[in-house]
């Protein structure tokens, strides 16, 4: 069995003359995202792996949940390929992680994680929301047999 947990970036801000990959976290995001790890940490088992798109609103997001569940943020991997914004990259991402991974926490973007989640999951989301959490389970031993999974838990900030 194997566990995915997929996270938005939390919200970011547009009001820095910044291209796409730099935009940082707004002040929403920059609440929404400890909030959301410290709730996350409080009920889910601790990640084997954290890997997360480099573009600097995802990186910022992962270090909240690498803190909260007092994960060194020197252990995130960082993979340019999640900087996705359809899913097919973050397909293969996941596909390429070791079979000793058991429980693998992403950081990424929409429409991906919205795309994903629909794809891989069994309970619809319209649309993910920024700094939402979904993790689901798949009946596997390896990532590269992913197949779709159940969903057994989706929180977005706005519930807490």
């Amino acid at each position: 069995m194997k566990t995915l947990y997929l996270v938005r970036h939390a919200k970011s801000s547009w009001k820095f003359d910044v291209i796409d990959h730099e935009r940082p976290l707004n002040e929403r995001g920059l609440e929404d995202g400890p909030k959301m790890a410290a709730h996350i940490a409080a009920i889910m088992p601790k990640p084997d792996l954290l890997m997360s798109s480099d573009a600097l609103r995802a990186k910022t997001t992962a270090v909240f949940f690498a803190k909260a569940f007092t994960i060194p943020d020197t252990e995130i991997k960082l993979n340019h390929k999640m900087y996705d914004f359809e899913g097919r990259d973050l397909v293969e991402v996941i596909k390429s992680v070791g079979d000793e991974v058991d429980t693998l926490m992403v950081f990424g973007h929409n429409n991906a994680m919205t795309n994903f989640v629909n794809s891989y999951g069994d309970l619809r989301v319209d649309n993910v929301a920024t700094a939402a959490f979904t993790a689901i389970t798949f009946e596997i031993h390896s990532w590269q047999d992913l197949i779709p999974g159940k969903t057994i838990y989706h929180k977005a900030p706005k519930e807490l």
